[in-house]
């Protein structure tokens, strides 16, 4: 079993910086694709970002490329979502999830992720 716990969030004003960790222990997440998802009051869950279990490739939300930055420290089991230009909009609980399942490709989708944390929240003010 693993487990996953965010950290890092909290409030900042706009264009403002926040950087998320999502800490994994029980096992290795080393062999695994990791993703950052949000969900925003009254809408449903969304991809933000994922990394593969290298690191060498990555997938982002139309509407946080250049902006935000995924990547992982397998030695440190940790994923992490560096975030910069903090709009209104990107006001959420963010998710850190896991694809145990070895698959060398990376989704998009929350119902390919079997294992979520807790989730941080992120408020922007404007």
């Amino acid at each position: 079993q693993v487990q996953l716990v965010e950290s890092g969030g909290g409030l900042v004003p706009f264009g403002g910086s926040l950087r998320l960790s999502c800490a994994a222990s029980g096992r290795t997440i080393g062999g695994y694709a990791m993703a950052w998802f949000r969900q925003r009051a009254g809408k449903e869950r969304e991809v933000v970002a994922a990394i593969s279990w290298s690191g060498r490739g990555t997938i982002y939300a139309d509407s946080v490329k250049v902006r935000f930055t995924i990547s992982r420290n397998n030695a440190k089991n940790t994923v992490y979502l560096q975030m910069d230009s903090l709009k209104p909009e990107d006001t959420a609980v963010y998710y850190c999830a896991a694809d145990l399942s070895g698959r060398a490709v990376i989704f998009r989708t929350s119902n390919q992720y079997e294992t979520w944390g807790q989730g941080t929240q992120v408020t922007v003010s404007s």
